[in-house]
């Protein structure tokens, strides 16, 4: 089940691996700075998962994780709006990996989708590492940490969140039940006082007896509302109210986000892999240059041979960036031959120029000083391993590890 309703606590990152393109921005990048003004956002410098494919280049990784900052920031990320880390630099990442890894069957990762695909991918790679097989268990480990209720993914890493679900819950139903449990969780009912009381044991035999999911959710609001109890209270309450133990490990929910229609300068999917991309802070010129040698239709070898933009890569920049007039025109002009393919990728480069413009300036500001930038990363790994250690104390004390 779900986390209490106060846990709308996102967490997303990025693997540092080099400059940030225009396929980063539109599929991630604006898409946290909507979330930021809508949940209360972790957003973090995945190094470590960067590791795990590109340990064999560690010379690059601080120079890209600085970088890759100055970009979020530029875009519109905003600290002030969210809380902007470096996975390494908080440690109960590390902690929680490996405790989480003492009860995570081997299978489990062994299924993992995107394990067998990137090995396939990545074959010019020595793939051959416990990390690697791991990496799923080191994702579960950075969301857990934060008891984040939402994780914003794409289609193909709703299965990394329903692995994490699977964790939790087996962490949950292995050391939720701690002793005195039943006792503890009447005395926390009493604490709500009696009208609650009442209210909150006839939702819970309502839920349990006739599977009413409402009655689950009226609940859980219930409990958000209580001041008097603690938030330890909560978590038993809450597990109680679900037919389980206590809730140490929250089970996140995926929260799925539109695919990222940024086509590449081949047609294909924007990325890295594919020499296809345009970089966020990429020079003008170069960037009109990139444009201007992009493929179109082949049947189109002269510029009085008609074309079909459906068969062109520049076409889908059009539906990216340009208005219902300026795609009619293509359609008319392409078909007619009555434009040639510089004249239809005009268009394209004034929109893209456009919008890198403000983002370059922004830029500028941040490369000029660093320091404010090292300062926003470190307030946010104070901030964020303040959040990590309150969760591994719960984790080391459920687990009989926290010593006295």
């Amino acid at each position: 089940m779900s986390s209490l309703p106060k846990q709308q606590r996102v967490l997303s990152g990025m693997r540092p691996t080099g400059a940030l393109h225009l396929g980063h921005y539109h599929g991630v990048l604006k898409n946290w700075i909507k979330l930021q003004h809508e949940y209360e956002c972790y957003f973090f410098a995945a190094d470590w998962h960067a590791l795990t494919t590109h340990y064999e280049d560690p010379q690059i990784l601080e120079q890209s994780v600085w970088d890759m900052v100055i970009d979020w920031l530029a875009v519109g990320v905003n600290p002030g709006s969210a809380t902007l880390f470096i996975q390494s630099r908080v440690p109960e990442h590390a902690e929680l990996h490996l405790l989480l890894s003492m009860i995570t069957p081997l299978g489990w990762l062994e299924r993992v989708p995107s394990y067998k695909d990137q090995q396939e991918k990545l074959k010019e790679r020595d793939l051959a590492t416990y990390g690697f097989l791991g990496y799923p268990l080191l994702q579960s480990a950075d969301i857990l940490v934060y008891k984040a209720g939402l994780v914003p993914v794409g289609e193909d890493q709703v299965a990394h969140v329903e692995m994490t679900r699977e964790v939790a819950r087996r962490f949950n139903h292995i050391y939720g039940r701690e002793v005195g449990f039943e006792d503890k969780v009447e005395a926390a009912i009493k604490k709500m006082g009696k009208k609650n009381a009442k209210l909150y044991n006839e939702l819970r035999r309502k839920y349990q007896e006739q599977g009413d999911d409402e009655a689950l959710q009226t609940g859980q609001a219930l409990l958000e509302n209580q001041q008097n109890i603690t938030l330890g209270d909560k978590e038993r309450l809450l597990g109680y109210l679900e037919g389980s133990g206590r809730i140490i490990l929250p089970e996140p929910d995926a929260l799925l986000t539109p695919a990222s229609k940024m086509p590449g300068l081949d047609g294909q999917k924007m990325s890295k892999s594919y020499a296809n991309t345009i970089a966020l802070r990429e020079d003008p010129h170069q960037v009109a240059q990139k444009l201007r040698k992009m493929p179109t239709d082949p049947a189109r070898v002269r510029r009085s041979d008609p074309g079909d933009p459906e068969k062109c890569p520049v076409w889908k920049l059009h539906q990216v960036y340009s208005n219902d007039e300026v795609r009619a025109w293509v359609q008319e002009g392409c078909r007619s031959a009555g434009i040639g393919c510089l004249d239809c990728k005009g268009p394209i480069i004034d929109a893209i120029q456009a919008e890198l413009v403000p983002i370059h300036e922004r830029a500028q500001e941040y490369e000029k000083d660093l320091g404010l930038v090292r300062k926003i990363i470190h307030e946010g790994n104070d901030k964020a391993r303040e959040v990590a250690r309150q969760t591994l104390t719960e984790v080391r004390q459920a687990m009989g590890l926290e010593y006295r």
